[in-house]
């Protein structure tokens, strides 16, 4: 028992400012993911709450950080439109989360292991690619240009200018400068590593903000601030939550809305954790059946009171683990931050330029497609480069799942592909001695992918040929390359081919069977 104590004291100092990290990365999500899936602001907010106090609380996972998804946004708009409202969409969320429990009591996370490493690496840098896409607004200041702007001439391109922030640019300079010297070996040998980088960069964008209030050119817009509901009392506070309209029970719609936010929400979860695992350097597994109720108890209480699904997300979760945490203690302290702010300081928080935290974003967008990785997945040939860069491509330019279902549809042609080239190996010797001796040994796993390359082979034996078919080192043999070999047995006699036929029943649940029967036929005879 002290030993555990004395391991959560000792690793306090690593997840709290881990914690703040993720909590300075989570709030801006949880409001923008608020605001592109059609919902009330606070109800991203609530989302980011329940996915770390609870979720984290329950979860297995030693550095996951579950919250509303971007993945999800979509489904989310159109459920809220189609459900005709808000409170409509929240029972659809309970039933989800209602879901979500069961599939982890029926044991169904271990659907993520089916995911190859390529495709779980390809999803890691499309993301951070799309962080590093998504983020190029906030750190440039662009205001939309008035309607009907369209620049004709080369010329005319430069007006872009016009709707650029220097004071923004000014501030991500600063911040990136921050952010990258954070990381040199100067500040980590030194005592000054103790508070994270990207907190400092926060506090110093509040200050150029404040600094360049009523300066012009460099004034930043209420566009390019963190925008936070103010709460002047706790009544005030209370009044953001929301509650289910459960006579949308009778409606089938809510319903399909349910099984598609499990389903698609619980792919998210698992694709994460198996991301996010490959990333720890302690090399923790996290328990997926556990994670898939912890979940679903989220998404339950989320959809009560008014919030956003929740899913293990990617972005937060990469930035726990690049800021130090060690335990879920960083997780569940980034959602106890989340709810205090709200509280306490949301005058504070409205500070904080966009900029800021669009240079962390890019930080993490790059440390999760560094060009590296693109370099080491060539490295280990095409079988897996090809899927990774299928996937990459996928999810920039269509979505997370659409992406991965590329990926995977790649690596399986793959496997089939090498399944059907390579199902036996065929030695010939053309010594004097050993002349037209063919041997051809079978692989471990034969299937009837590969009957058109074995049927090809066997025709082209010549007459008078002497064929040794092997099967010792198989497992298991399709019937129908057994059918096969046996016909080419029969009929090799018009050919004057020799065959011998080693243990091929023996990997044949059909010959086997068969053999089973004669055998107890003879026995039963000789009684």
């Amino acid at each position: 028992m002290k030993t555990t104590n004395l391991s959560f004291v000792e690793n306090l100092k690593y997840d709290i400012p881990a914690s703040v990290v993720v909590f300075l990365v989570a709030m801006p999500l949880c409001l923008g993911i608020a605001l592109a899936s059609g919902a009330p602001l606070f109800s991203g907010i609530i989302g980011g709450i329940i996915g770390g106090i609870v979720v984290g609380s329950l979860s297995g996972s030693s550095l996951g950080v579950s919250g509303p998804a971007a993945g999800l946004t979509v489904i989310v708009l159109n459920a809220i439109a189609t459900l005709g409202g808000f409170e409509y969409f929240l029972v659809a969320l309970v039933i989800a989360g209602i879901l979500q429990t069961l599939m982890g009591y029926l044991k169904a996370g271990g659907i993520a292991y089916f995911f190859p490493s390529s495709v779980i690496h390809g999803m890691l840098a499309g993301i951070g690619l799309i962080i590093v896409m998504k983020q190029i607004p906030n750190i440039f200041g662009y205001i939309q240009p008035k309607e009907g702007f369209s620049p004709q001439s080369f010329l005319e391109i430069f007006e872009v200018l016009n709707y650029i922030s220097l004071g923004v640019i000014t501030i991500t300079t600063i911040s990136l400068f921050i952010l990258i010297f954070w990381e040199t070996k100067f500040i980590k040998n030194s005592k000054v590593s103790m508070i994270p980088g990207p907190l400092v960069a926060v506090i110093v964008g509040i200050l150029l903000n404040k600094l360049f209030s009523g300066i012009p050119y460099f004034s930043i817009a209420s566009e390019h601030v963190v925008s936070l509901p103010i709460t002047d009392s706790f009544d005030s506070f209370l009044g953001n939550f929301s509650v289910p309209n459960f006579s949308a029970l009778l409606n089938p719609q809510v319903y399909v809305t349910a099984i598609i936010l499990a389903v698609v929400g619980s792919l998210e979860t698992l694709l994460s954790v198996e991301a996010i695992d490959k990333q720890d350097s302690l090399k923790r597994i996290t328990p997926t059946n556990q994670e898939l109720k912890a979940q679903g108890i989220g998404n339950i209480i989320s959809g009560l009171i008014g919030g956003l699904p929740v899913t293990q997300v990617i972005v937060r979760s990469s930035v726990n683990q690049q800021s130090g945490g060690k335990t879920k203690i960083s997780a569940v302290s980034h959602g106890v931050l989340l709810l205090i702010s709200v509280v306490l300081i949301p005058k504070l928080l409205n500070l904080i330029p966009l900029a800021t935290l669009g240079a962390i974003l890019l930080t993490v967008g790059y440390k999760l497609a560094k060009p590296t990785l693109f370099k080491k997945m060539f490295e280990r040939g095409p079988e897996l480069f090809i899927p990774f860069v299928v996937t990459v491509v996928g999810i920039v330019t269509t979505d997370l799942l659409m992406g991965i279902a590329m990926g995977m549809i790649v690596s399986v042609f793959t496997i089939l592909r090498n399944n059907y080239k390579i199902p036996f190996k065929q030695e010939k010797k053309n010594t004097a001695e050993a002349k037209n001796k063919i041997k051809i040994k079978l692989s471990e796993d034969v299937t009837f992918l590969n009957k058109a390359s074995i049927q090809k082979s066997l025709m082209e034996i010549p007459e008078h040929a002497s064929v040794e078919i092997c099967a010792l080192d198989s497992h298991f043999v399709h019937p129908d390359i057994v059918e096969i070999i046996q016909n080419f047995e029969t009929n090799a006699k018009e050919k004057n081919i020799n065959v011998s036929i080693i243990d091929l029943h023996l990997h044949c649940p059909i010959e086997k069977s068969k053999r089973k029967k004669k055998k107890k036929t003879e026995e039963l005879v000789a009684v």
